[in-house]
């Protein structure tokens, strides 16, 4: 029996909150928080690579926290051994013949989990992993033991070179370059740190969402109509190339998922082309991809910003032109030119604001038609058209 129309709408309202609850504490930390509700809406797997102290561990206990969800986390050293991550041998079933682990509190029970420096894992527990992420069981043995993790968030200073780590980065579908905040947010990063050690402020009282919840939206991830977004997804595959920058058929064949994954995150069940932004936790490998992967996307995709930015240089437009008709000759035959210019310009102007649908775009738009209306005022009174 499916979701009916108005749980979906209630149920559409949860991601946008957990995000923001997420990343609260966390000054600078918005892209992070999103990229691990994007990998827990979709059952899939999230690596946060950036130096010690990004906030990465405090991020994936606080989705847990937020989820009441069954939380493991552990930091990898290459002495790692697999009873510290899957638990000890049960010593009382061996001696009975029976080879069976207890795994109460271990990575076979949690739901959301945390493996720090991963690409420290040794071959034991790399080939562990492996099926752990892929298949949701754990080959131990004779025994197959089957795991309720829905995501593993990671963490690594680096991006690993060793080919036999290939499989296991290839598998952790979304990647995110956490950077250290910038200087203008160093102020707020103090108090904010400050509240979140000597207060109760951000303390998660009840959770915003329950597994269960979690997957009535994963179910809705086959509901959204993607069909506007296919033939961009499959350039921007082209122009990746082009770069140099090549996904293997596992990662083009999800993309998909994790766009679907990203209109539900914004309340819609219809995949526009801002939702292709998620290219960008999925496309890089190297670090330097990171910043190519954003530059593409920004110049390629529909998206805020790139509206912004065209708003912004028709604005500035705007102001030259204004200066250009105060120092002009009322005979300047440029000024009739320039009325029908304005107002194609105009229209323009309106057409990006309602295409965006994003509030901001739409009242920086209103801002630069008021701006051409008063220009085009003052070329008719130039020109004598008003008296």
């Amino acid at each position: 029996m499916g979701i009916n129309v108005s749980s979906n709408q209630q149920l559409l309202e949860y991601p946008k909150k957990f995000v923001e609850l997420l990343s609260a504490p966390f000054i600078g930390r918005e892209e992070e928080a999103k990229v691990i509700t994007l990998a827990l809406l979709s059952k899939e797997h999230v690596i946060l690579i950036g130096e010690p102290g990004t906030a990465k561990s405090a991020l994936a206990r606080r989705a847990a926290e937020l989820l009441n969800a069954k939380f493991f986390m552990y930091l990898l050293t290459k002495y790692t051994e697999p009873a510290e991550l899957f638990g000890a041998l049960d010593i009382n079933a061996l001696k009975q013949g029976i080879y069976k682990r207890i795994t109460k509190d271990r990575l076979p029970e949690s739901e959301i989990a945390f493996l720090d420096e991963i690409f420290n894992a040794n071959s034991a527990i790399l080939n562990a992993l492996l099926s752990l992420l892929n298949e949701r069981v754990i080959y131990d043995g004779y025994n197959v033991i089957k795991v309720p993790l829905r995501t593993l968030i990671s963490a690594s200073n680096r991006v690993p070179d060793e080919p036999e780590l290939d499989a296991l980065y290839d598998r952790l579908l979304l990647r995110h370059y956490a950077r250290p905040v910038s200087e203008d947010l160093w102020k707020d990063l103090i108090n904010s740190a400050w509240d979140y050690e000597f207060s109760n402020k951000w303390v998660v009282k009840e959770p915003i969402m329950n597994i269960k919840q979690l997957d009535d939206l994963y179910s809705l991830i086959p509901q959204v109509d993607l069909s506007p977004v296919k033939s961009k997804l499959l350039k921007l595959y082209a122009m990746l190339e082009e770069k140099g920058i090549h996904l293997t058929d596992r990662r083009k064949g999800k993309v998909l998922k994790i766009v679907s994954a990203h209109a539900i995150l914004n309340g819609r069940l219809k995949a526009i082309e801002e939702d292709l932004i998620v290219l960008k936790y999925i496309a890089p490998k190297e670090i330097d991809d990171f910043e190519k992967v954003s530059a593409l996307l920004s110049e390629e995709l529909k998206t805020p910003i790139k509206y912004m930015k065209e708003l912004n240089e028709i604005y500035s437009n705007i102001k030259e032109a204004s200066k250009y008709v105060d120092a002009a000759n009322e005979s300047d035959p440029r000024l009739i030119e320039l009325i029908r210019s304005l107002r194609a310009t105009r229209d323009r102007v309106m057409a990006l604001g309602k295409e965006s649908g994003d509030e901001k775009v739409e009242e920086f738009s209103k801002e630069v038609v008021k701006e051409i209306d008063v220009l085009l005022e003052k070329v008719a009174r130039k020109l004598g058209i008003y008296t």
